[in-house]
């Protein structure tokens, strides 16, 4: 019952207009190793309802991460997705709208992205937010080319303690154009000499706080010897409920701020699809990728919403584009402008500092078992310990009893065997005191 509406004749057609013998000749720069020989291993035709049983069955081996206590971050935080959140992007004028190739007739698409923009730019200290980004690490990579085009250098001094994923993405976006990466080595310490990498020739630097690892960066000094010289500073995070507790990148001086707003409104999700944050200075705004939704009157006088800028391909010829991605996290946006709106900026500020302090509680906590010592003097949810062995296996032990605990760098950072023993520990406001115990607990257990 598959839908296969071309015919054998139609597909001769094509591949004669293509010039082509047969379909295999389309796959002929792919090399024949990465090529199937056969069918994949897989079972046969099924019903409907014994396919529902197989892949019940299949997701029952997974623990979801609010049956057992939960300690992994890294980049994806687990947080309270308020049910209002979920019921409103279900309705049909937000789940269905997509993206405003006609603005004049997609107001509300335009109001909500105009909404979402004034938050992203408040929560970062910023002039000017766009429309979202796919998530992070392409806003980084993209801050990156911006900061480029803006200087017209092509050095970017990256820290040791941005995200191993985030670095991978500009590493892969920078690489064909020639551009330069100069990055500093895993900081799991928060200890490095970032300042003594900038010169004439940086065109950007690239800070994360909290970073990787958990640190808190003072941004102040970064910026101020990039500017000296005429780079810019881009400062990055992972963790945006962080901004509601400490002093907003814009304050600090950074010129571009991106980071990941998962942890409003979206769930983990398997990995995505998350939504990234971008915000400028209004200066830079020509250069500034993706779309920017402003507020005008239309010829009646009434407040009406454009789309004011358009820097994609889609829209304008390729060479002129200072971004080649092609949409907008629409939906993931509108779910974090929802769950921030519920919060307010007195929610948010009580959010963050429940954060904090479950992560204060959790450091107390570790002091208690040997073997394991907290690298971080400050930190906002997020901690980085060191163990007297691997940690990779200890993981694989607490998962066994029931614990998610945590993140093994040498998961993403395998080319550096000297971080095998260091664990990221994530405490967000949904663990109890109970979880924190059970961990314990479990680590002395593991570890004796």
């Amino acid at each position: 019952m598959r839908y296969l509406p071309l015919s054998d004749a139609d597909r001769r057609d094509m591949l004669a207009a293509i010039g082509v013998d047969d379909i295999d000749a389309l796959f002929a720069d792919l090399p024949a190793d990465k090529l199937l020989t056969g069918l994949p291993n897989l079972p046969g035709h099924q019903s409907e309802i014994a396919v529902t049983r197989r892949l019940a069955a299949m997701a029952a081996r997974n623990v979801s991460a609010g049956s057992v206590p939960f300690f992994i971050g890294g980049g994806a935080y687990k947080h309270h997705v308020p049910a209002s959140v979920d019921h409103l992007i279900q309705r049909s004028e937000f789940l269905t709208s997509y993206t405003p190739y006609q603005p004049e007739i997609a107001q509300g698409t335009l109001q909500v992205l105009f909404e979402f923009q004034t938050q992203v730019a408040r929560l970062t200290g910023m002039d000017v937010a766009n429309a979202s980004m796919y998530d992070g690490s392409t806003g980084l990579a993209e801050a990156v080319l911006m900061a480029h085009r803006i200087t017209r250098r092509s050095k970017a001094v990256i820290s040791g303690g941005v995200h191993p994923h985030y670095r991978g993405v500009v590493d892969t976006v920078t690489r064909f154009p020639g551009h330069t990466i100069d990055a500093l080595p895993p900081d799991p310490e928060g200890t490095e000499d970032i300042l003594a990498r900038i010169d004439e020739t940086t065109s950007c630097v690239v800070v994360q706080s909290p970073s990787f690892y958990g640190h808190l960066i003072d941004l102040k000094p970064i910026a101020a010897k990039a500017h000296a010289v005429g780079a810019l500073l881009i400062a990055s995070f992972t963790e945006v409920v962080s901004l509601g507790l400490i002093e907003a990148p814009g304050a600090q001086g950074a010129d571009i701020v991106v980071g990941e707003g998962q942890s409003l409104g979206n769930p983990l999700g398997f990995g995505g699809p998350y939504v990234g944050l971008f915000a400028t200075r209004q200066k830079f705004v020509r250069q500034m990728p993706g779309r920017l939704c402003g507020e005008s009157v239309d010829a009646d006088g009434k407040r009406a919403f454009v789309l004011t800028l358009s820097t994609r391909e889609q829209h304008i010829r390729r060479e002129k584009a200072t971004s080649n991605i092609c949409t907008n996290a629409g939906l993931c946006a509108l779910a974090f402008s929802i769950h921030l709106s519920l919060l307010g900026e007195t929610g948010l500020r009580q959010l963050a500092r429940l954060n904090h302090a479950n992560a204060v509680k959790l450091k107390d906590a570790l002091k208690a078992v040997p073997g394991v010592a907290v690298l971080n003097r400050t930190f906002f949810n997020e901690l980085a310990v060191r163990l007297d062995g691997a940690a990779a296996p200890l993981v694989e032990r607490l998962a066994e009893r029931g614990i998610l605990a945590g993140l093994p760098v040498s998961r993403v950072e395998p080319r550096h065997p000297e971080l095998d023993n260091i664990l990221l520990l994530a405490s967000t406001e949904v663990n109890t005191d109970e979880d924190r115990a059970a961990l314990v607990a479990a680590l002395k257990e593991v570890l004796a």
